[in-house]
């Protein structure tokens, strides 16, 4: 069932009255009707809080602040998200109610605030970073993004957005398709990337920590959500500006993973941070992709950590422990929204 509004008087409407944010184009008025991201042009958040475990050099020891919005523009079959993805829950807020809640996580102490999924939201993110930063916020802004999204788009972000934190889902277009119904994307990824690269051309850190860096330099650096040992912690500082890629490495995917590597570091080489990831989680929704629904095996992410390492990549993340469960999924009830 679609949803329908009769508010009015959205931030940035003309954007949102024929919406092609992401390469969908959709063309749908979103100030009256949802778009394929189930979402209208009101602002939609699920919560918004401390968060624990991303990058080390993103969470630190403070937290990231989080805020997740509702709905989502791609449809992957495996969303550990998918409770907000399909915007069954969330908040109606304003745009100055986000504004306050930018500083109140920096009131908190969060080391950044961290725009979870809010691509088919950006022009009202954009209007409330230019309010929050007139205001005197000091932390930086981080865009946590699937990728799949207009580079027109992505350009009215710069000089608002400090950290680009982006996902590379797939280097093969018929499984971007299959899993994530997403057709383009693999286009779409790379003019992104490659967009946010440009605006963002180097990793930029704080002082704490970056020492650590030079010393571990000869191998990916190890520890995104899984023990949270002092090891952990001997990291780069905290990042202020820059480019981290992710890549979560899916069941039986390990070629398009290393093709994913290859491609980034050929690409970025030491200018971003590549994030490997082995958090797959299987769903109930997954029956119908049995060569996916399965954990991701210990042999082919070390085989993937492997090969980044052999190829060059020194600036980058992998998880150690046990990721693919639930635990690292928070509870998406309205806190702090």
């Amino acid at each position: 069932m679609n949803k329908v509004s009769s508010a009015s008087g959205f931030e940035n409407e003309s954007e949102y009255r024929s919406c092609v944010l992401c390469p969908r184009k959709c063309k749908v008025d979103r100030t009256v009707k949802a778009g394929y991201c189930r979402e209208l042009a009101e602002l939609h958040v699920a919560r918004a809080s401390l968060h624990m475990w991303e990058e080390p050099c993103i969470s630190g020891k403070g937290g990231s602040g989080t805020v997740f919005f509702s709905g989502c523009n791609m449809g992957c079959v495996f969303c550990q998200n998918r409770a907000i993805s399909k915007g069954e829950v969330g908040k109606i807020i304003t745009l100055e109610r986000l504004v306050d809640i930018f500083f109140e996580l920096e009131d908190q102490g969060a080391n950044n605030i961290n725009l979870v999924t809010g691509d088919m939201f950006i022009p009202t993110i954009r209007k409330a970073i230019e309010r929050a930063r007139s205001r005197g916020i000091k932390i930086p802004f981080l865009m946590n993004t699937s990728s799949y999204i207009n580079v027109e788009i992505l350009r009215t972000l710069e000089g608002l957005i400090d950290i680009y934190l982006p996902d590379f889902k797939y280097i093969r277009e018929q499984d971007a398709i299959r899993y994530s119904n997403a057709p383009g994307y693999v286009e779409a990824a790379r003019a992104a990337i490659a967009e946010m690269v440009r605006q963002q051309p180097e990793c930029v850190f704080d002082d704490e920590g970056g020492k650590a860096d030079e010393q571990r330099d000869d191998k990916i650096n190890t520890d995104r959500t899984g023990d949270k040992s002092d090891e952990a912690y001997a990291e780069p500082g905290m990042l202020r500006k820059g480019v981290v890629v992710r890549h979560l490495l899916m069941p039986g995917m390990l070629i398009q993973a290393k093709l994913i590597v290859k491609y980034l570091y050929d690409t970025y080489g030491d200018s971003i941070y590549i994030s490997l990831m082995n958090q797959f989680t299987p769903n109930e929704e997954l029956e119908g992709f049995p060569e996916i629904n399965r954990k991701v095996t210990d042999s082919d992410y070390d085989s993937l950590i492997d090969y980044a390492a052999q190829i060059g990549v020194t600036k980058g993340f992998m998880q150690v422990g046990e990721t693919a469960t639930e635990s690292f999924i928070p509870d998406f009830d309205c806190r702090g929204v």
